[in-house]
C-alpha cells in the first residue's frame, strides 16, 4: 500500500486555519462573558441605588413623623 504524500502538502494551512478558528472562538466567548458581567453589574448597581433611595425615603418619612409628634 502506497501512501499519498500530496495529502500532507495542505497540512500546515489546515493547522493555521484551525488555530485561527480556535482563537476567534475564544475571543467570542470572552466577549460574551464580558458583556454578561457588565450587564449583571449594571443591574446590581441599579438595584443598589433603588434600595438606597427607598431607605432615604423611609428615613425622611420617619423624621417628619418625629417632628409632628
Amino acid at each position: 500500500m502506497e501512501f499519498n504524500w500530496k495529502v500532507l502538502e495542505n497540512f500546515p494551512l489546515l493547522m493555521y486555519i484551525l488555530a485561527a478558528k480556535t482563537v476567534l472562538l475564544c475571543l467570542a466567548f470572552a466577549a460574551a462573558k464580558i458583556y454578561q458581567s457588565k450587564r449583571i453589574e449594571a443591574k446590581l448597581k441599579q438595584e443598589r441605588e433603588e434600595k438606597l433611595r427607598r431607605l432615604a425615603e423611609e428615613a425622611e418619612k420617619d423624621e417628619t413623623e418625629k417632628k409632628e409628634d
